[in-house]
């Protein structure tokens, strides 16, 4: 510790799952974090909304208040774990002006306000940390910020949301529908009682937001990034993807990419299933687990893996973001800011070029595959690959085969009108399953 440096103030707001899990490693470790910071770290209170609200680990009821703005008065490092947009956005901004750094672990926050929060962190001088906002225990941040701040990503796929890769493995390890794979999902407390943020993909998105922002220096805004859930995905696109070598994800995209449209340089960000070989790193992501794969032009490709959500896990990454506003009070000098410089347009998807993996029952007669390949060729989108095999329709179409056919990369409003298309034609009985291929 620096010697004669007085005490930091910590202060909590929330003290939730997350929220008290930080306050009592805060009290059980001060020493042993102090010792790493290079100041004293003490504990002046943790506001809550109900005091008499079960904890899930102690703490000294004489902490617990639900005055959060005294407690913001009296502190250097403010913790904000209450999630949502308010009050916590008043309270950081509260603050942030009273020249107080901050460390959350809310993602919504960021992903819809971002720009508004570290703005009001420059003007005073003081530091934004968010480590604990994708990925829980798994440092992507301060990598993405500082490690590869000399280096050019271009791509990131991150399995991001715990839930949904807990559901898509247990369909894809035991065969459960989707359904079944949610009820389990649920009774072990992955999923909440309404699972609508994961499984529509809103979590995810919220992340790759982020993400987006921070890897190609730019404000990405959350209304731009396209998404997709889990909802759709069956048991039969499980076993399909598994007999070709594949499986099925929940991944956030976030690169660089030339917009045909305008001929710059842009961003394109989006969450949606997706098909990875077997053989790709982010396929050995298992369980309730999260993966973030990083492509850079000097560094190559990295890969960060762990738990993605969870009380002690998240407390980690907060806990380490505390100590670093620590550190930067003994340090002394302004936080340093956000690096928006790039200020690259968003890419719609419309103009993203991605491989489709496109399942098809067809009847079972000649000149199909003719009729086929032509609208392929109508549309300007070319086969990479297709497989053929007998099926029996029950709709009394007769006899019928299964076509799975994996294209090359094509901008994607030709392979949505090519899916319109095949669906509409006369040999086509349906279209069974469209899916988007990466790796």
């Amino acid at each position: 510790m620096r010697e004669n440096y007085r005490d930091l103030r910590v202060a909590v707001l929330g003290g939730g799952t997350v929220g008290a899990q930080v306050a009592h490693r805060l009290l059980e470790g001060a020493d042993e974090l102090g010792s790493r910071s290079g100041a004293g770290l003490a504990l002046v209170g943790v506001a809550v909304r109900d005091i008499k609200a079960p904890r899930s680990a102690p703490i000294p009821a004489e902490l617990l208040t639900t005055d959060a703005h005294s407690l913001i008065l009296q502190a250097d490092i403010v913790v904000e774990l209450m999630g949502g947009i308010e009050p916590a956005r008043t309270l950081i901004l509260e603050a942030l002006r009273s020249g107080a750094d901050v460390v959350t672990a809310n993602k919504a926050l960021l992903a819809e306000h971002g720009p508004e929060l570290f703005d009001a962190a420059a003007r005073v001088g003081a530091q934004l940390y968010y480590e604990a906002a994708v990925a829980a225990a798994i440092p992507i941040i301060r990598p993405l910020r500082d490690s590869l701040a000399g280096d050019r990503v271009t791509k990131i796929m991150g399995i991001v949301n715990g839930t949904t890769n807990f559901i898509l493995d247990e369909m894809d390890s035991k065969g459960l529908s989707f359904e079944s794979a949610l009820a389990e999902a649920t009774e072990l407390g992955y999923a909440e009682a309404d699972p609508s943020a994961d499984i529509d993909g809103f979590d995810a998105a919220q992340k790759a937001c982020i993400l987006s922002s921070l890897a190609f220096h730019t404000a990405v805004p959350l209304d731009d990034v396209y998404r997709e859930g889990i909802t759709s995905v069956s048991a039969q696109q499980i076993d399909a993807a598994k007999r070709s070598g594949h499986v099925i994800k929940l991944l956030a995209i976030c690169e660089r990419r030339i917009d045909p449209a305008t001929g710059r340089e842009g961003v394109s960000t989006r969450v949606h299933p997706t098909l990875i070989p077997r053989s790709h790193p982010l396929a050995a992501a298992h369980g309730a687990n999260n993966a973030v794969y990083v492509e850079a032009e000097a560094a190559g490709p990295l890969m960060f893996y762990g738990a993605g959500a969870g009380g002690p896990e998240t407390a980690s990454a907060v806990l380490g973001d505390v100590v670093s506003a620590a550190r930067r009070h003994v340090a002394g000098g302004p936080g340093v800011g956000e690096s928006t410089h790039a200020d690259l347009a968003s890419i719609p998807l419309e103009h993203v070029e991605s491989r489709l993996n496109i399942s098809l029952v067809v009847k079972d007669q000649s000149g199909v595959l003719a009729a086929i390949a032509q609208v392929f060729s109508d549309h300007e989108v070319s086969v990479e690959t297709l497989h053929q095999s007998a099926s029996q329709d029950t709709r009394g179409e007769g006899e019928t085969a299964t076509l799975v056919i994996q294209t090359h990369s094509a901008l994607e409003a030709r392979g949505r009108e090519t899916v319109e298309a095949l669906a509409a034609n006369p040999v086509v009985v349906s279209v069974t399953s469209v899916l988007r291929v990466e790796g």
